[in-house]
């Protein structure tokens, strides 16, 4: 049986902080704000699989209010939620995510972030597809105030 999850994520910006998407690190400043790395795509991820397996959601599993996920890589979370998946007799087959951002300019990064995630759940690179769009400055991302993510 195949089944599919939505994830979606949203951080604000948080200067002096990495910004991390698809555990690649884009810059040392100009992060996002979070209680782990705040990596916007991979919560999405982990969120999406955690819903298509019918295990809850991020928050669930990593509260924040838990000092074990202060500043942690989320590719840490990732791999759990990954194993915790595997353990229910599920597998995962294919993922798709988009980042909403106005900056910087993902383009150049994609190919990492997908081959990075994929090699963090186990499966073939081409198996992670990775976007990027804006939102033609509407909204609070489109006023750079942040970035989101939906897988």
């Amino acid at each position: 049986m195949n089944r599919v999850g939505i994830g979606l994520d949203v951080h604000a910006f948080a200067p002096g902080r990495p910004l991390v998407l698809g555990g690649v690190t884009l810059s040392e400043q100009g992060g996002l704000a979070g209680h782990s790395d705040a990596d916007v795509l991979t919560h999405a991820i982990c969120d999406a699989l955690l819903g298509a397996a019918g295990e809850g959601d991020l928050g669930r599993h990593f509260p924040s209010a838990d000092p074990r996920w202060q500043d942690v890589s989320s590719l840490v979370m990732l791999e759990s939620v990954r194993d915790l998946l595997v353990g229910a007799g599920w597998e995962v087959v294919n993922v798709d995510a988009v980042v909403v951002a106005e900056h910087p300019r993902l383009a150049p990064h994609l190919e990492a972030m997908g081959r990075t995630l994929a090699s963090c759940l186990c499966v073939p690179w081409r198996a992670v597809h990775v976007k990027a769009t804006s939102t033609d400055q509407l909204g609070a991302i489109g006023r750079g105030e942040g970035i989101a993510a939906q897988a």
